[in-house]
């Protein structure tokens, strides 16, 4: 299992980055999907990295600096074939690592609140993420939970 950052412009990423987009519009209105696209996803206050088994691409994630005291996870997305593996977990780990050794003091996410969501709901509540009030530029929407958690 190796993470690697970037590997943006590789097939198998801009395909579960398509398959991520396309999913969260199924469960969302198109003014309610915060999945970002590979050009937001290049931008310099973004770090994006890659978890591959195998060369074969397990599962991506994100952070975003918000400023330099606060990060957002962003792009967590599991592969299909290695579901229920422990990828998101581990993708979750070391986005978490990245922000305290980037000094953060609080790493916030976004994420749905459809009942497909809730896998993910409950790991980040795991790791001790509390649903929050909207941060940045979120505003608040019935289908989007946020969540947070003190880091520093």
């Amino acid at each position: 299992m190796h993470i690697k950052v970037g590997k943006l412009r590789h097939e198998e990423v801009i395909s579960l980055l398509q398959e991520h987009h396309e999913d969260m519009l199924s469960h969302s209105p198109p003014e309610s999907v915060h999945a970002l696209d590979l050009t937001a996803l290049e931008q310099p206050e973004i770090t994006f990295w890659s978890l591959w088994i195998n060369e074969n691409l397990a599962g991506i994630g994100a952070l975003k600096e918000l400023d330099k005291k606060h990060g957002e996870i962003k792009s967590m997305r599991t592969s299909h074939k290695f579901l229920r593996k422990g990828i998101a977990r581990k993708m979750l780990e070391h986005i978490i690592k990245q922000a305290i050794i980037r000094s953060y003091k609080k790493l916030s996410l976004e994420t749905g609140t459809m009942n497909s969501f809730i896998p993910a709901q409950k790991l980040y509540q795991e790791f001790d993420f509390d649903v929050c009030e909207p941060f940045g530029d979120y505003q608040d929407d019935p289908y989007s939970m946020f969540m947070s958690k003190n880091i520093g």
